[in-house]
């Protein structure tokens, strides 16, 4: 018989929606701080500055709201766990909207404004709510944990880029290790490799000979930041590996074939 098929990961709603508006509030406290020079520096991202970068998180945040006051969709098309493999083809699309929403206020207004906007359409909406997005129609609720993705990763991009110090909300980092984790268990299914990332997740990956018991034969073993930096293509296993912040064992522990997930 074939294995069974793992159910999606649950998320206790009140938290991931407390976790995305406590991490937007630490964004918006450590953007309002910034310096000229600071916003003129590379992000790291492609073309973008500081400034675009930053402009682009208020946009996550506004977008959400505007999604949430058009009609919702009826049946949703991804889980959490497939959004990052749905989000490529939108780089043109968000680069362009980053921009256009930089040249509509001073940051804090827009962060300012974008967090009361997402407050409210929060508190007036479900999580089974239906939202009509660009990569496939998804429930609020799990488009909440992609949330804690973008603003848990692009904190960690202003932080190194503009060398802040923005804290990363506990739930938050948990929700986003969790859903990246999950995505190469989907991406690579099977149960020959075990990834670790501990205290958050542990999931079982790439086709291949099963453990039963005991130690699996393939372990791979990194903190949360570390594996959210690999998963989203901010930097590379072999150097992860060669820094002794990923530990591999076993001869089908070599994930550099599988990641990024997305970048």
């Amino acid at each position: 018989m074939p294995p069974a098929k793992k159910k999606p990961r649950t998320y206790d709603q009140a938290k991931i929606r407390a976790a995305v508006t406590a991490q937007f509030g630490h964004l918006a406290r450590g953007v309002a701080e910034l310096t000229p020079e600071q916003l003129a520096r590379p992000s790291g991202l492609g073309e973008w500055s500081v400034a675009e970068l930053a402009a682009h998180v208020a946009w996550i945040a506004d977008s959400l709201a505007h999604g949430l006051a058009r009609p919702p969709a009826a049946v949703a098309e991804l889980t959490a766990a497939e959004w990052p493999f749905a989000t490529a083809s939108l780089a043109g699309k968000i680069s362009e909207a980053a921009r256009e929403t930089l040249t509509g206020a001073p940051l804090p207004e827009l962060y300012e404004r974008a967090g009361a906007r997402l407050a409210a359409a929060l508190e007036a909406n479900p999580g089974s709510r239906v939202l009509d997005l660009w990569i496939g129609d998804m429930t609020l609720a799990d488009f909440l944990v992609t949330r804690t993705v973008e603003l848990v990763v692009h904190t960690d991009d202003l932080n190194r880029a503009a060398g802040l110090g923005i804290p990363l909300e506990r739930q938050a980092l948990a929700a986003c290790t969790r859903l990246l984790a999950d995505a190469l268990a989907l991406k690579a299914p099977g149960g020959s490799v075990e990834v670790r990332v501990p205290p958050f997740a542990v999931v079982q990956c790439v086709e291949g000979p099963r453990h039963t018991r005991g130690t699996p034969p393939n372990v791979v073993e990194t903190d949360p930041l570390t594996w959210i930096r690999l998963a989203t293509g901010r930097t590379r296993w072999a150097e992860e590996l060669d820094a002794a912040h990923v530990s591999a064992s076993g001869e089908r522990a070599d994930l550099s074939g599988l990641l990024p997930l997305m970048s």
